[in-house]
């Protein structure tokens, strides 16, 4: 079944991973990015990008009528939240952080959600809780509880460890983190980004909120929907 898919964070990283997955998906009828300013599109003519002002308060409504225009073409949308800074973040304030990851995130989500869309992936980090001492994690933790608050009938939440093949991951992180089993050791971002698309593409995707660590996004990465 063909699908659509609204993305904010898709010129990250990991976020243009997940674009060119899904641009080389044949179900993929639509990818629509929104960017705070215009980038150069080079994969092809299912996608396109939509210029918004995501610190302005009208930012979530508008995403609303980006995604019922989406909605209205009759295929099932999906949305998806790429946003992350980086190593930047550690020049970050705190404050500056939240708006970001929660206030922009939460504010792109809660437009979709009320456009109709119900199923949303999102991306966050390894171990995240909003209990945790360490900033970045807690943040990240903090994001999660705002996007499952939003009540999207599916969820699911990747928890990507060390991303390799990534500008922000040095080549010893990387290559270190391979080493490590589990959910902190390293995963590739074109992995991730396959992933990404095995959830949409997937007719089986349970309700609810689900957490996918380093295993569950390489199983998803290399197994067909």
């Amino acid at each position: 079944m063909a699908f659509r898919v609204l993305i904010i964070g898709g010129t990250g990283q990991v976020g243009a991973a997940v674009v060119r997955a899904l641009a080389a998906e044949p179900s993929c009828a639509e990818v629509v990015m929104v960017n705070r300013k215009a980038i150069s599109l080079t994969t092809g003519p299912r996608l396109r990008q939509v210029i918004l002002d995501t610190a302005a308060a009208q930012f979530p409504a508008e995403v609303t009528t980006l995604a019922r225009s989406m909605v209205a073409q009759g295929d099932p949308v999906y949305g998806a939240s790429c946003v992350g800074v980086g190593k930047g973040s550690l020049k970050w304030s705190e404050e500056e952080l939240k708006a970001l990851e929660i206030g922009v995130v939460s504010g792109f989500a809660r437009g979709c959600h009320a456009a109709g869309i119900r199923r949303f992936a999102l991306l966050s980090a390894a171990r995240s809780t909003a209990k945790s001492r360490i900033r970045y994690v807690r943040i990240m933790g903090l994001k999660e509880d705002a996007v499952k608050a939003i009540g999207f009938k599916s969820l699911a939440i990747f928890r990507p460890g060390i991303i390799g093949g990534n500008v922000h991951t040095p080549n010893y992180a990387a290559w270190l983190g391979r080493l490590i089993p589990g959910p902190l050791g390293t995963i590739e971002q074109d992995e991730i980004g396959r992933a990404f698309v095995a959830e949409f593409v997937s007719s089986s995707t349970p309700d609810g909120v689900v957490h996918l660590e380093n295993g569950a996004m390489r199983r998803r990465s290399r197994t067909s929907p």
